[in-house]
């Protein structure tokens, strides 16, 4: 059984995470990073959820309503059926807004028969601190909590009050509608109301696919991630989160939980670079606002994480009243990671400049400010390339010459150069290649191990790393060049194991990783391809998709052994690689170029 069976829905204000069973068991509102009001997921008990019990005649079944984030549920014994649809409301208002209130509608569909269950209503307000009350009013049920900070949640429904409060079983006959938000409602909303959201939200999502590339195959896969990352994303700044959960363990028991409701440079970058190759740059574009917005001053430092709202501290705490995911604490929100330095942002926000400008040539606003922020990166990236730093899997401890850090800088002088001919702005690019050569020159030199015929982790060190295998995505090294061959079968031969590939196996902070990062196999997969193993590839990437839930989503790891999705979820790096890989392999898959329609 795959214990993450679960879907998002969303507005791209917060989220909401579902089980096949159809319980809510994770949201926070009115944002993605506010305390939760339902986080059964990370305490069974104590946690909270809203969901929906039948008896053992039932069988539940999920799906995703084509090319939308609309979640339906469907309940049924033969006879007696209802469906439930889930969804998050939103859609285009005037000028640019969207209407995305931080709330959720569950639409019951009735659908045959005399079909009964009981709801399972149990919201606990900020991450279960406190004592939390549920009172009936006339027009809606509350939810209340003042005991650590005050709060409340506010359900409203067609069905009997007392029924959904205390349990009740309910006969369903005719549709029906639950719908919480974080708001009090001026209008008391109908079943009329709640229809007229459904329709109007799936229209967005059809809207929105139709403006997505379409590819001649994997475009179910394509789609269902595309959606997934836009889930992921925070209108109201353009920040991107890394997933919508915080703390879901890599390895059951073990510590390595935590949160990722936050923006890290490196991930949404690459989650813009594939969005804008998908057709959507106004996410672009707000991401680089968000970006700039973050920038004031011309000699302030990235960080490489930032709160969807541009926090700059992000403040870690433990929650030592919760269990965890599966009993695995401790249950963290903040991240200390805030604090470290990794010299590979600079790089991957070059990149991204560069796709924006080459993609969308003149149609990109604060063209001045790009090329301020491209320069300012390449002056950082010449007075930092030669330092130690925590890399991109942050070790908490000592830093090193890690080689993808290295490539990164390397990546953002490459990319300055090319943003600079763009632009017509030559003057500095003279000196500008002297440094991408000695960087360059370094890393061959340095990061290359004859003993083990491979380019290695950090420089002086024997171990491997996956995120080497990107050197030859961001055009550093030829995918045919023979050092790159030998690390491609040198990683494979060291990293691959049960088909799914290790980040590293050195000991880190934690002690040897047990569970396989999903992006690195992706990595793989690509690499694969590229040296021109096309068909072990294309055999290797079915299967890796076959480990995705029943919905087709991805969370942070894999175990080896069970194939059991684990880590935060669902993970915005994971699904950007899916698509990445997918477009590569396209290709390979009929042996003719990939043809892609844009709307």
């Amino acid at each position: 059984m795959n214990n993450l069976d679960y879907g998002i829905i969303g507005n791209c204000q917060s989220a909401a995470i579902i089980s096949k069973n159809g319980s809510i068991d994770w949201c926070c509102l009115p944002k993605f990073d506010s305390p939760s009001v339902f986080a059964k997921l990370l305490d069974e008990e104590l946690g909270g959820t809203f969901g929906f019990k039948t008896d053992d005649s039932y069988t539940i079944s999920q799906h995703y309503l084509e090319d939308t984030a609309i979640l339906i549920t469907k309940f049924s014994n033969g006879l007696d059926c209802f469906e439930l649809h889930d969804f998050m409301p939103r859609y285009y208002k005037s000028q640019n807004l969207y209407h995305k209130p931080p709330e959720v509608i569950r639409v019951l569909k009735y659908v045959s028969g005399k079909p009964s269950f009981k709801v399972e209503y149990n919201p606990k307000l900020e991450y279960a601190k406190g004592v939390t009350e549920t009172f009936i009013k006339p027009d809606f049920i509350v939810s209340l909590s003042e005991d650590e900070s005050y709060d409340t949640l506010f359900l409203y429904t067609n069905l009997d009050f007392n029924s959904v409060v205390n349990g009740s079983e309910i006969t369903l006959e005719k549709d029906g509608f639950l719908w919480f938000s974080y708001n009090e409602k001026l209008v008391t909303p109908s079943a009329k109301d709640a229809h007229r959201e459904y329709e109007r939200t799936k229209v967005y999502w059809l809207n929105w696919m139709e403006r997505t590339s379409s590819y001649e195959q994997y475009n179910d896969i394509i789609s269902r991630s595309a959606i997934t990352l836009k889930l992921l994303s925070y209108d109201k700044t353009g920040a991107v989160l890394a997933a919508a959960t915080t703390s879901l363990p890599e390895t059951i028991g073990e510590v390595r939980n935590w949160d990722y409701r936050f923006c890290w440079i490196r991930d949404a970058s690459m989650v813009i670079k594939v969005m804008s190759q998908l057709g959507h740059k106004n996410i672009a574009r707000r991401y680089l606002n968000f970006i700039i917005g973050l920038l004031p001053d011309k000699d302030e430092k990235l960080q490489i994480m930032y709160g969807i709202s541009g926090e700059k501290k992000l403040t870690e705490e433990t929650l030592d009243h919760l269990k965890g995911y599966h009993n695995s604490k401790p249950v963290r929100i903040g991240n200390a990671a805030y604090k470290q330095k990794q010299n590979d942002i600079y790089g991957i926000l070059m990149d991204v400049i560069y796709q924006l400008l080459f993609n969308f040539k003149n149609d990109v606003e604060h063209r001045e400010e790009l090329w301020t922020l491209a320069k300012g990166i390449v002056w950082v990236v010449s007075k930092h390339w030669t330092e130690p730093d925590k890399g991109i899997w942050e070790f908490r401890k000592e830093d090193r010459h890690f080689t993808f850090s290295k490539i990164l800088c390397w990546t953002a002088v490459d990319k300055a150069i090319k943003v600079a001919d763009l632009l017509g702005k030559t003057s500095k690019k003279a000196r500008w290649q002297l440094l991408e050569e000695t960087i360059h020159h370094d890393i061959m030199t340095n990061a290359w191990n004859d003993e083990i015929q491979a380019f290695t982790q950090a420089y002086g060190f024997k171990d491997l790393d996956a995120s080497v295998l990107l050197m030859e995505s961001y055009g550093f090294i030829d995918a045919k060049h023979p050092k790159f061959v030998s690390t491609v079968k040198a990683i494979e031969k060291d990293l691959c194991y049960e088909g799914l590939l290790y980040r590293y196996k050195n000991k880190d902070d934690f002690g040897l990783p047990s569970s396989s990062f999903t992006i690195c196999t992706f990595w793989f997969i690509n690499s694969l391809y590229k040296i021109g193993e096309e068909s072990r590839a294309i055999e290797m990437f079915n299967t890796l998709l076959s480990y995705s839930n029943h919905l087709g989503l991805f969370s942070e790891d894999i175990d080896f052994k069970t194939k059991r999705l684990l880590g935060n979820f669902p993970q915005a790096y994971s699904h950007l690689a899916l698509i990445e890989t997918a477009i590569n392999l396209s290709s390979g898959v009929k042996k003719k170029k990939l043809k892609s329609i844009v709307r």
